[in-house]
């Protein structure tokens, strides 16, 4: 049967907001490529919810070559919440319908995490517009209902389109700080993104991280004193003298002056969605590491290096498993879902008949789970290493492994 003609005349719009990841651009080149081939016209809204607001800000996407392959939005992004926020108390949502009606809108793909695609949500229940969400973090904290199968045991995690490019590079990145680490004899306090989850953070150890903390565990004040002895023994019985700690930006620490666990805010200002800008916690734990150890600690921050750059092999494959289900759900027009992978597979089983739809309504976020991590050991455990196995290889580390005879004088 022919599909191409079976939308003939109506009009899909992609938008993507929140963060960028390498995996974003990928799927918009997905969905548009599979709209198109069941006869959609393709629009690309411009910044997210933002494309929708006043007069729109609409692109063509239909017979547009699209690089799919390098990383971040060409649609860009934004922050922008079209509902009553404390920083915009006016409800825009009113200027999306009209904007969905002016240029003639069937159908609408929101590329996003839970605030990008929960505005859709709201969307589709107060007015019936017809979305699809679509999967993005790179924190990997979106609850997608993914199984992931350990020993015959079943364990409910999560995968994301951008997580695996994100988590290459965090791997990377571990691993070159090792030569910089041994020749100096250091501790380094490697930051990586998170805010409320330490997925992310999980896979510098794939780079040789000896130690991790997460969000999910606070570092009270017992706790920050059991951490600085774990640290300095786990240091002093490393053959090179050399410690990488691996922290999420949204680690809970306890903070000595005000006698209170707190995070670390690079600024106060919050966006749309209430959420403020997190960076700084690797300093500040670097700095108390060194005043209660006596040994010499570094802060490094990643950044927006592991959002940055191409798409990884395994996030090429993954955005397109997942628009070969939005197909499926277009074709039987089921609006308000989220195309999402029912199980944790390697590469070459990212296939449609492992993928699901899920209700947009219940999408929330997912936090790494106590059986991925050891808190007593500060460090993820052998089901987190399956688990991230499956999406990045296996654990790399870069070493000098030659050994010098000690010189004695005659």
């Amino acid at each position: 049967m022919r599909t191409d003609k079976l939308f003939s005349g109506k009009t899909l719009a992609i938008l993507s907001g929140g963060g960028d990841t390498p995996a974003i651009n990928s799927s918009i080149e997905a969905v548009r490529n599979r709209a198109s081939m069941l006869g959609f016209k393709v629009y690309g809204i411009l910044r997210g919810w933002k494309g929708l607001l006043g007069d729109g800000d609409i692109v063509d996407l239909t017979n547009i070559p699209y690089n799919g392959i390098y990383g971040g939005t060409a649609l860009l992004s934004s922050r922008t919440n079209p509902f009553p926020s404390k920083k915009h108390k006016e409800d825009r949502s009113q200027q999306i319908l009209r904007n969905i009606e002016r240029y003639k809108i069937d159908v609408l793909v929101t590329i996003g995490g839970d605030d990008t695609n929960g505005a859709a949500k709201r969307m589709y229940e107060l007015y019936g517009i017809p979305v699809i969400g679509f999967p993005k973090t790179i924190d990997n904290d979106l609850r997608t209902r993914t199984i992931h199968h350990y020993h015959g045991v079943q364990h409910e995690t999560v995968l994301c389109p951008g997580f695996p490019s994100g988590a290459m590079a965090v791997k990377k990145i571990t691993s070159k700080l090792h030569t910089t680490n041994e020749s100096h004899e250091r501790i380094m306090v490697l930051e990586v993104m998170g805010r409320d989850a330490g997925w992310l953070t999980g896979s510098a150890i794939f780079g040789g991280a000896q130690v991790a903390l997460v969000p999910e565990i606070e570092i009270t004040k017992e706790r920050k004193d059991f951490f600085f002895e774990f640290v300095k023994e786990k240091y002093m019985r490393s053959p090179k003298k050399s410690l990488i700690i691996a922290v999420s930006e949204g680690v809970r620490w306890y903070n000595d002056e005000k006698g209170e666990t707190e995070m670390v805010y690079a600024s106060s200002d919050l966006d749309e969605y209430g959420h403020p800008r997190f960076g700084g916690i690797s300093g500040v734990i670097a700095s108390e590491i060194s005043k209660k150890t006596g040994i010499e600690a570094r802060g490094q921050i990643t950044g927006y290096i592991p959002r940055s750059g191409k798409c990884y092999e395994y996030d090429r494959r993954l955005t397109s498993t997942l628009a070969d289900k939005v197909v499926d759900l277009l074709l039987r027009e089921d609006y308000g879902k989220m195309p999402v992978m029912r199980d944790i597979v390697p590469y070459s089983e990212l296939e449609e008949f492992h993928t699901d739809a899920i209700d947009m309504g219940n999408v929330g976020n997912f936090p790494l789970p106590h059986d991925y991590y050891d808190p007593n050991q500060f460090y993820f455990t052998d089901l987190y290493v399956d688990f991230l196995t499956n999406i990045i290889g296996e654990p790399y580390r870069m070493e000098f492994n030659h050994e010098f005879p000690v010189v004695i004088p005659q």
